[in-house]
């Protein structure tokens, strides 16, 4: 990733787009089924925040991982602990929120950000 990122964990919506559309990032939505179904960045790998562990080596180290939920917490704790563990790993700044308020599409055409829900 370009010097601008290098020491910082988020990344903005619009550049992480072009990180996405250049190929020189994998993205991994780490919300609940229900939000994943709802609306989700075209591309995105989905493995729910609890399941990040189990799942880790099949993450490739060797790549740009951007991490994103409904508005950044969630994404924002994965990408710290992975970036600790040794992967060049960030947030999607804002999460998915920003990257809608962005103008930026959802997948599928018409997607939405799903609200929580309690209890889950």
């Amino acid at each position: 990733m370009g010097e601008e990122t290098a020491t910082e964990p988020e990344v903005p919506p619009r550049r992480a787009a072009a990180l996405i559309e250049a190929g020189d990032a994998d993205l991994i939505d780490v919300r609940r089924p229900y939000e994943w179904e709802a609306g989700r960045i075209a591309g995105a790998r989905h493995i729910e925040v609890n399941e990040l562990t189990g799942a880790a080596e099949s993450i490739s180290r060797d790549r740009t991982v951007i991490f994103y939920c409904r508005s950044g917490s969630r994404s924002a704790l994965a990408a710290a602990a992975f970036r600790q563990a040794g992967w060049d790993a960030y947030n999607l700044a804002g999460g998915l929120r920003a990257w809608v308020e962005q103008g930026l599409a959802l997948d599928p055409s018409g997607g939405e950000v799903a609200e929580s829900r309690p209890g889950t």
